[in-house]
């Protein structure tokens, strides 16, 4: 179980959302170099980063911002928001980002998503965010009629590294996850799933854990609101995956 913190970028600077609404946003750092150093001292694995402003405008906006990070860390980072072209998937694959997360194009023009994924083997990852089960795209501003376990199994045999799954309806509000609806799209794909949206603290952490089809978390305001330190989190997976090897 990998526990990817994440760093939301609005304007340059590290906020959190309520479910994905621009004009709810909190920011919580002014420095995202600074939080995702943090981060790193605090035994992080990897870096999730969206670029809020990106997902919005359909092209990547807080370059100079992700860039920083990419270059102050020596973790791996994946980064999603805005990312609709493949000059755009190369640039960020050669300029240091690990994964990049593909979530409106998977809808919009799934052909492109396909190529990526055996172009940059591993490297792609599937962001598939929604609503009362339909995926929404355009920085969550659209609602598809495309279900989020239909959208998954057409990309079955493309080759992502991940898909994360994002309850909208949750994200940002400490509620805790959509954990039966993550286990329900692990068991249809054998890609695996992240689970994303809604993690309140380290009950939530100790679910997931308990969910061997969920492979990894996004963690985003629960640790700036301090309902579970990173630490914390890290040693749940910890123990629980310790757990696992000696049942």
């Amino acid at each position: 179980m990998i526990i990817y913190p994440a760093i939301d970028l609005k304007d340059g600077k590290c906020v959190r959302l309520e479910q994905g609404d621009m004009g709810r946003a909190t920011i919580f750092n002014e420095s995202p170099v600074k939080q995702a150093r943090a981060f790193e001292r605090s035994g992080a694995e990897w870096i999730h980063i969206v670029d809020l402003n990106g997902a919005f405008a359909g092209r990547s906006v807080n370059t100079d911002a992700v860039t920083a990070i990419v270059n102050a860390v020596d973790i791996p980072v994946q980064l999603g928001g805005g990312i609709r072209d493949e000059s755009m998937i190369e640039f960020w694959l050669n300029s240091g980002v690990a994964r990049v997360i593909l979530g409106t194009v998977t809808v919009k023009n799934p052909s492109l998503v396909k190529r990526a994924c055996s172009r940059w083997s591993n490297r792609i990852v599937l962001g598939i965010d929604a609503i009362e089960g339909r995926v929404a795209v355009e920085g969550w501003a659209e609602v598809s009629n495309i279900t989020s376990e239909e959208l998954a199994e057409e990309f079955e045999a493309a080759g992502a590294a991940a898909i994360i799954y994002t309850d909208i309806s949750r994200d940002g509000l400490l509620k805790g996850p959509n954990i039966d609806s993550t286990i329900e799209l692990a068991k249809r794909v054998a890609t695996p799933i992240i689970a994303s949206g809604g993690i309140s603290g380290s009950e939530d952490i100790k679910r997931i854990c308990a969910s061997p089809p969920i492979s990894g978390v996004i963690v985003g305001r629960a640790l700036y609101d301090r309902k579970i330190t990173l630490e914390d989190a890290l040693k749940i997976a910890s123990q629980e995956a310790d757990g696992a090897r000696l049942a």
